[in-house]
């Protein structure tokens, strides 16, 4: 049995002019044990998915079911099974890190001790800080402390949305090595990151654009799907570059990657690396850099959004 299953689900807000499809027939499963990542912008539904998969929102049509249970029927049984981590730090700041644990056990009639075993390697991490009010703490802390009061009633399922915005890189990655070993106990896992570098730390991803699903599939599966030529090009300012290379017409896209640029070609064109650089020298740029490279999860998604842009303007 899958440990969630998604079924066409539909959401709007609004009406009239002001209506807004934000999840827009979304489908999509999740085993038991996997950490699964919703890629994708702001805007582009994950929020509203995750609100509706933990029966705080009702979908307009479609269907969703948690370890077996509807997510409209079955909502009470569901939130004892389900834990919840928010983008935003939501815990009592007036609230030492104790008392916000001893708090979030006793809704769920449990306690610290019961089951310590799950928190331990998180929670020894910020027990010196225990009378500390959670309003005080670094951002990495509120982190720990946030996972910590997710998990102290044992859930079976785990949701994430952008647990590390706004985190320091060091926080960031000690908090993907803490759901690695969350998962080796079995706990199933839903992240919602914008994060392209986490989607690849991920078991299984769905990349997200406009409340609608573009692709799901391993983080290797997705990139190794990338249908062009792929280069990446350096020759001083990246802007300057690309606003060339945006008027080449060899090319198939060109973008802005970090300090580069990547340019795609068709795999059957006349594309070539020399003519490519005999025309950006024609253009006055030196110390041309041209080199194929491996499409990475972002290049993919860019791809995809590009590619479905074409449709639309075609219908």
């Amino acid at each position: 049995m899958k440990s969630i299953k998604v079924n066409n689900l539909t959401k709007t807000y609004g009406k009239g002019k002001d209506k807004i499809l934000a999840v827009d027939e979304v489908s999509f499963d999740v085993s038991p044990g996997e950490i699964f990542g919703l890629i994708g912008p702001d805007g582009a539904g994950k929020t509203s998915i995750f609100r509706i998969l933990t029966t705080v929102l009702l979908p307009d049509s479609g269907a969703a079911s948690i370890e077996g249970l509807d997510v409209v029927k079955d909502f009470k049984k569901i939130r004892k099974i389900l834990g919840y981590m928010p983008g935003k730090f939501s815990l009592y700041q007036d609230l030492s890190v104790e008392e916000n644990l001893e708090f979030f056990a006793s809704v769920f009639n449990t306690t610290i001790r019961e089951n310590y075993d799950l928190i331990k390697d998180i929670y020894v991490q910020i027990e010196p800080f225990k009378k500390r009010r959670a309003g005080q703490l670094s951002g990495g802390m509120k982190q720990k402390l946030a996972l910590s009061c997710a998990l102290i009633h044992k859930p079976k399922v785990l949701f994430l949305d952008e647990p590390t915005t706004g985190v320091d890189p060091v926080s960031r990655k000690e908090f993907w090595e803490m759901l690695k070993r969350l998962k080796t106990q079995g706990i199933t896992m839903v992240v919602a990151t914008p994060y392209m570098d986490e989607a690849a730390l991920c078991d299984r991803i769905a990349l997200m654009q406009d409340g609608k699903i573009l692709s799901t599939d391993t983080p290797e599966n997705i990139s190794l799907a990338f249908p062009d030529r792929l280069f990446e090009v350096k020759a001083g300012r990246t802007s300057a570059v690309l606003t060339a290379l945006l008027e080449y017409d060899m090319k198939k896209n060109a973008y802005a990657f970090g300090e580069s640029v990547h340019l795609t070609a068709d795999q059957q064109s006349d594309f070539s690396i020399e003519n490519t650089s005999a025309y950006l020298a024609a253009q006055g740029f030196k110390n041309i850099e041209i080199k194929p490279v491996r499409a990475s999860i972002e290049d993919r998604f860019i791809q995809l959004l590009s590619h479905r842009e074409q449709e639309r303007k075609k219908h």
